[in-house]
């Protein structure tokens, strides 16, 4: 009889970020297939009796295809009761969730989906960006930034020159000069406030805001797993402590982009 595998989602790295139901099922796994980009803390919360498989993609020295890891998902779902596919994020936002369930329920494997905090949501909140915001942002888009096969982006760049949506590029490290450039070469204005955001909600969690333009100039200081987020609620963002002031984000374009920063919450 088949084991059931459950698409967990690990959320962007701070374990009290975990939902209550995929605490269960890690300390309840027979074996678990983990991504590379799950936070180092949530780890220990593994049944230590579980079949661990570490499948990590490292960018630019790939040693796990997915075609391998749809195959080691269905034979151990064929020897054991209870498999976890614990992935960085959501599983269903940029994590390949979809390819996996539908490759398993080809071959009569159950599935459950536990949904985690993705990391455009994660990480903004940890910086505090609100993602949309009355009057600033009425809508929100997430875009990988990830260049498949050297195919270049294939993106309606004009539909993403919207001041009023907030835009999260995931991947982006490597190609932010070239997303950077479309963007404005189709109507998104240079300065536009943006930040990249590495390792948020962790303890390695590192920030900077800047006008859109000026971007690819910062960027080479961080490192992947870094997101890009572009929108006039980066305005909204405070460092961290009750005293901060507002990250530095560029002039407002119009006087009524003055925006107030929201004032901090009372511990």
């Amino acid at each position: 009889m088949n084991g059931t595998v459950y698409l967990i989602g690990a959320g962007p790295g701070d374990p009290e970020l975990l939902t209550v139901r995929a605490v269960k099922l890690l300390q309840q796994a027979d074996a678990v297939v983990c991504d590379r980009l799950v936070g180092a803390g949530i780890l220990p919360l593994i049944n230590p009796r579980a079949q661990f498989h570490d499948v990590g993609k490292v960018p630019g020295g790939c040693l796990h295809r997915q075609d391998d890891i749809h195959r080691l998902l269905l034979d151990l779902a064929r020897s054991h009761a209870r498999v976890v596919r614990l992935k960085g994020g959501d599983p269903f936002i940029f994590g390949r969730g979809g390819e996996e369930l539908l490759f398993l329920a080809r071959h009569g494997i159950p599935v459950e989906v536990v949904p985690g905090i993705t990391a455009a949501n994660g990480c903004a909140a940890a910086v505090g960006i609100p993602l949309t915001h009355r009057g600033v942002a009425t809508s929100v888009r997430f875009i990988t930034g990830h260049l498949r096969d050297d195919a270049g982006l294939e993106l309606d760049w004009s539909s993403l020159a919207d001041p009023s949506c907030t835009l999260v590029f995931y991947m982006a490290v490597a190609n932010v000069a070239a997303i950077v450039d479309a963007l404005v070469r189709h109507g998104r204005d240079g300065n536009t406030p943006a930040a990249l955001i590495h390792g948020g909600t962790t303890t390695s969690q590192r920030w900077e805001a800047a006008p859109l333009r000026r971007i690819p100039k910062i960027v080479a200081s961080f490192e992947p797993p870094t997101l890009l987020v572009v929108g006039d609620v980066v305005r909204l963002a405070r460092r961290a402590g009750p005293d901060a002031e507002p990250a530095p984000a560029g002039e407002p374009r119009h006087a009524s982009d003055a925006i107030e920063p929201c004032a901090p919450v009372a511990a």
